[in-house]
């Protein structure tokens, strides 16, 4: 059986005031996922929990961000997690930060 990339999500989310990496990535996964119904598993006769889902996140510190607090989003199937540098700090002038974060979920299924 091979693994075949099927979908491909993206999403944007933020932490508007706090410049939380951790909760800027759990939006942009969220904005990624709760946009789609995926029908592909079922259409090929597999259970969405048979999915394979690879998710990057991009934030300007990567090691800041909770892996496992992303992975927790994803409602069906197992799941890696990788940051990388990316996304966008903006500096307020009041000492805060508005924290960008991209994210890109890769859904997987075996195929034979």
């Amino acid at each position: 059986m091979a693994l075949k990339r099927m979908v491909l999500q993206i999403g944007m989310g933020t932490d508007i005031r706090g410049g939380d990496s951790t909760k800027a990535a759990v939006r942009a996964l969220r904005d990624a996922l709760w946009h789609n119904s995926l029908s592909v598993g079922a259409a090929l006769g597999q259970d969405a929990d048979a999915m394979q889902v690879a998710v990057t996140i991009g934030v300007p510190r990567p090691e800041t961000v909770d892996q496992a607090a992303v992975l927790a989003v994803l409602p069906h199937g197992t799941g890696t997690v990788r940051v990388v540098a990316g996304g966008l700090e903006i500096p307020s002038e009041t000492g805060g930060v508005t924290l960008i974060a991209q994210a890109a979920a890769e859904v997987f299924l075996e195929l034979a």
